[in-house]
């Protein structure tokens, strides 16, 4: 395990418990990205970086019964977390890394990533890994529920432009990793970015 993939699970492991706690307003704005989203009943979606699984109950109601949710997360406490809250019964979870899925090329039909890009270690590598998993014409969603001036204000620091979020860097990452970004929202209350895969 890289010492990437150490950091990622020291950082989120010991946040784990207390995750949803933190962040309780929240739900509305995920289930609104995922609104957005344009799944469709049956699609097969991933929840990359799942986390405590907030997404799932969206993603589940828009795929329907026919359809099929995976979350996957490399830190087995937020997995454990997601158990807890009977998010499990949403969609299958997955202890896995998002840059090596275990998932057969063009397996899904969309990946929706809530909180992800900030804490990939190869963004060009980690978003082709993405690519590769889902169909032609598929679909991602980059998603936060505050935007980016919001967000580095949270954390005490202020926006550069070689944030990797900010429209003019993140199109080019998207597009030589296999996607066409369809549309780019950074708004004080949530950031989406969609985009879709090239055939």
């Amino acid at each position: 395990m890289s010492e990437d993939h150490t950091h990622v699970q020291e950082f989120f492991g010991v946040r784990a418990a207390d995750w949803d706690r933190k962040f309780p307003a929240d739900g509305p704005a995920f289930a609104t990205a995922v609104g957005e989203f344009g799944l469709r009943p049956g699609d097969l979606v991933l929840d990359a970086g799942c986390g405590t699984g907030r997404a799932l109950t969206a993603l589940r109601a828009a795929v329907g019964p026919s359809g099929t949710v995976i979350g996957a997360d490399l830190t087995p406490q937020m997995l454990a977390a997601a158990r807890r809250a009977g998010r499990d019964a949403e969609g299958a979870l997955l202890l896995a890394d998002v840059a090596r899925l275990p998932l057969r090329d063009g397996a899904l039909d969309a990946v929706f990533a809530a909180g992800l890009i900030a804490h990939l270690p190869d963004p060009g590598s980690n978003l082709r890994e993405l690519a590769r998993v889902v169909r032609p014409g598929g679909r991602l969603a980059l998603f936060h529920p505050i935007g980016r001036a919001a967000l580095a204000a949270r954390h005490g620091r202020e926006l550069t432009p070689d944030d990797l979020r900010a429209e003019h860097n993140l199109g080019p990452v998207l597009s030589a990793s296999g996607w066409d970004m369809t549309s780019y929202a950074d708004e004080d209350h949530r950031f989406l970015v969609l985009a879709t895969r090239r055939p």
